[in-house]
């Protein structure tokens, strides 16, 4: 039995995603054919020219203009932020912040600041359980 493997793929959606890209902004072909594995690694090993574009200028999706602005996903979404925004854009807020920004920035920090204490404590915790099992 030699059955041919039908090449696995995925929906726009799922390849922009790993891209990095928002959908909208890619060329309609990429946006209405499935994307086979293949055609999903070419783009990533040698990106054409709209691709590089795309990811250079934008418009960006929510999560790459979060991480941008050093804000969660959920505070762009507080500050009212629904649309993707361009590098320009994110620059231009970078360089004059508003309130909501700084706002946002200074909870960002003491959530990732905690996430570290919580980090050390449990590492803490389990040296010292480690450290009992060894004794015992």
């Amino acid at each position: 039995m030699n059955a041919e493997k039908t090449p696995q793929t995925m929906k726009p959606t799922t390849a922009a995603k790993k891209l990095g890209i928002y959908l909208p902004a890619a060329p309609a072909d990429f946006q209405e054919a499935p994307v086979s594995r293949a055609t999903l690694n070419e783009l990533l090993e040698s990106p054409p020219e709209w691709l590089v574009e795309l990811r250079r200028t934008g418009p960006h999706p929510r999560d790459i203009v979060a991480r941008k602005l050093g804000v969660s996903i959920s505070g762009l979404a507080r500050a009212g932020v629904t649309e993707a925004l361009t590098t320009d854009e994110i620059t231009a807020l970078l360089q004059a912040p508003p309130e909501w920004l700084v706002n946002e920035r200074r909870i960002q920090a003491e959530v990732r600041a905690e996430n570290r204490r919580v980090k050390d404590v449990k590492l803490g915790k389990a040296a010292a359980a480690a450290d009992r099992s060894t004794e015992g």
